[in-house]
Order: structure tokens, then C-alpha cells, then sequence
């Protein structure tokens, strides 16, 4: 959302450069600089004179921090008097305040409303946002698949990626849309080319089953790699199995081990009990029954029944004092877990 919200004051810039003069055209300059005082300052008086580019500015300004404190409920008040000129890049960021409840209570069907306004402009955003809406039944009368995926072609034709894996996604799941797994690789390369970690997992699942498109190892393991680049666990660990099984890549353990802990660490259950598994039969890491004990409670405490069942056998090779030391670990790396989400 940050680098949508540079691009758009980027792109006012250069729409003004032809025009230097003025307090808006002078504060885009001072923005693009960094110089967020300045900025600020020439924000302000253009958008005490109505200029909506100028209080939108004010707006992101407000909602992410930059040369003031970051106040959300200001934020909104600029971007709601922009919106309220027509300014469609305004209209989305009200509707996004109301949908996650930043600076006012959160409300959906106004969220759906500001999202129409801009959408109805061709802002592709909101287009995006609007079909979610859609999708998840959220802020209007009824889940409408059909809705959704005609908001989503709006917002893809024009190039957004978030729009682009959304509709491979339906017409890889045949929900919305005829189920055409040709057609949802089709999507799912225009975003994964513009970096979508979700669409590069899922063109790189196409090549790995040979759904929609020929299969190919290598172009699969090619995607997972730049998806689970990006961190995406899934992806993690599926490359993770490419390099324990040679698909695609050279086969080599150690390697397949630096993935699984990759997506384990975040939660990935099937890449903990892997994991597990490796650290206790010494596959590409050193033999270790502590660690993997660690790591198949951690999956069974998820209520994977595998993991229960692999941390049991696992266990019953243990001394008294590893299990309990096994256990500390879980509880330790759970407790870690814990305060990095508050």
C-alpha cells in the first residue's frame, strides 16, 4: 500500500512538470526529495485553496507518518475532501479506511460504497477491491461470484496484478467462472511477471502438475524459487520438496532443509513435520533427535495427526531427559512466536 501511495504522488509529479508553478506542484517536488516538512507546508496552502490533489497528499502525508505524526483520523478527514471532488486514487483510500476501520469505525457497505465511486472511474484498485467485496460477500446484499469476476477483469485488463491472480484463481477453481485451467495460467503469468509471490506459487503448481499447461519441473521450481524469495511458506515448501526429490533442480538435501526451515519457522505445518523428519534420520542436517522432536510437537500441537504420530515414534527412541529438553524448545519457540505477534 506505501509503494501504490508514492506511485500515485510520483505520478501527479510528473503530470505537473509541465505546469511548474504553485504550492502543489512545489510540494510533489519537495515530496520526491524526502523533504516532508517542506512538503507539508505547500500541501497545506494548495489544499486550503481546494486543490484535491494536494489534500489526497495531505492525506497519505497523515496516514503514513512522513514530517508529522501519524494520525489516521486526519488522514481520512484529506482524503474524504478529495474524494468528495471526484478524485477516484482518494475515493479507494476512504473506502480502504472504512473497510479495516482506520480513523473511523469499520463498515463495509461504505467501504463498497467509496470502492463504486472510484471504480466506476477505471481506478484499478479499487476495481480489485470491489470484486473482493463481491467475492467475499462483504459489505454488499450477497456473495456474487459473477459480480466479482467481472470487477476483476475490469482491474486486470489494465495490468494490476492483485486483480490478475484473483482471476486465475477463479477460473483455476471453475468458481465464477468455466472452469479453464489454461486460461487461469494465462493470468497467473501476467502477475507472476510483475513479482505476485501467490501468483508465482500458483503458475509454478500449474507447471508442476501439468494443469492448463505443459509440465516442466524446471519452470516450476523456476517460480517457487521466486515466490518463496519473497517468503511465501507455501512456496518455501514445495521448493524445499523440489531439492529432497531433485525436481526441476539438482537433488540435494541440505538445500531441501534450508526451505523447510525457512516455511517452518513461519507456522508451514507440513514443512515442520519434514523438517522433523530430516533432523531425525540426518537428511541434509545433522542427526538430531532433540530438534526433531522440537519440531513435530510444534506440527502437532496444530493438530496435524501425522505430526502426533511421527513425534510419538520419535519420542519412543528418546531418553527422558531429550524429550523433556525437546519440550522446552517447543514451548520456548511457541512463546517466542506469541510475543512477535502482539
Amino acid at each position: 500500500m506505501k509503494l501504490l501511495l508514492r506511485v500515485v504522488i510520483v505520478s501527479l509529479l510528473m503530470s505537473a512538470i509541465a505546469a511548474r508553478a504553485g504550492d502543489l506542484e512545489d510540494g510533489l517536488a519537495a515530496y520526491v526529495k524526502q523533504k516532508y516538512s517542506v512538503a507539508l507546508h505547500k500541501f497545506r496552502s494548495a489544499a486550503d485553496q481546494g486543490s484535491p490533489n494536494a489534500q489526497f497528499c495531505l492525506g497519505v502525508m497523515y496516514g503514513l507518518g512522513q514530517g508529522v505524526a501519524a494520525d489516521p483520523v486526519v488522514a481520512l478527514r484529506w482524503y474524504r475532501l478529495a474524494a468528495q471532488q471526484g478524485l477516484a486514487v482518494a475515493q479507494h483510500n476512504v473506502g480502504n479506511a472504512y473497510a479495516a476501520g482506520l480513523g473511523v469505525k469499520q463498515d463495509s457497505a461504505q467501504a463498497v460504497g467509496w470502492y463504486k465511486l472510484a471504480a466506476t472511474q477505471g481506478f484499478a484498485a479499487a476495481q480489485f477491491a470491489l470484486g473482493n467485496a463481491y467475492l467475499k460477500g462483504e459489505g454488499v446484499d450477497q456473495q456474487d461470484l459473477e459480480e466479482a469476476s467481472s470487477w476483476f477483469k475490469m482491474s486486470a485488463v489494465q495490468g494490476y496484478a492483485l486483480a490478475q491472480f484473483a482471476l486465475g484463481s477463479l477460473y483455476d477453481s471453475g468458481k465464477g467462472e468455466v472452469h479453464d485451467p489454461a486460461e487461469a495460467v494465462y493470468w497467473y503469468t501476467l502477475a507472476a511477471r510483475q513479482g505476485d509471490p501467490d501468483a508465482q506459487l500458483s503458475l509454478a503448481n500449474a507447471y508442476r502438475k501439468g494443469q492448463g499447461i505443459e509440465r516442466d519441473d524446471v519452470e516450476a521450481a523456476r517460480w517457487y524459487t521466486l515466490s518463496a524469495d519473497q517468503g511465501l511458506a507455501a512456496a518455501q515448501f514445495n521448493l524445499a520438496v523440489s531439492y529432497a526429490l531433485g525436481q526441476g533442480v539438482a537433488q540435494d538435501a541440505a538445500e531441501a532443509v534450508r526451505w523447510y526451515k525457512m516455511a517452518a519457522v513461519q507456522g508451514h505445518v507440513p514443512a515442520q513435520i519434514n523438517l522433523g523428519l530430516s533432523y531425525f534420520e540426518g537428511r541434509g542436517v545433522a542427526k538430531d533427535s532433540i530438534r526433531a522432536s522440537m519440531w513435530l510437537q510444534l506440527a502437532a500441537s496444530d493438530g496435524d495427526k501425522d505430526a502426533a504420530l511421527n513425534a510419538e515414534l520419535v519420542a519412543r527412541q528418546m531418553t527422558p531427559p531429550q524429550l523433556e529438553e525437546a519440550k522446552r524448545l517447543a514451548r520456548d519457540w511457541q512463546a517466542r512466536k506469541a510475543r512477535a505477534a502482539r
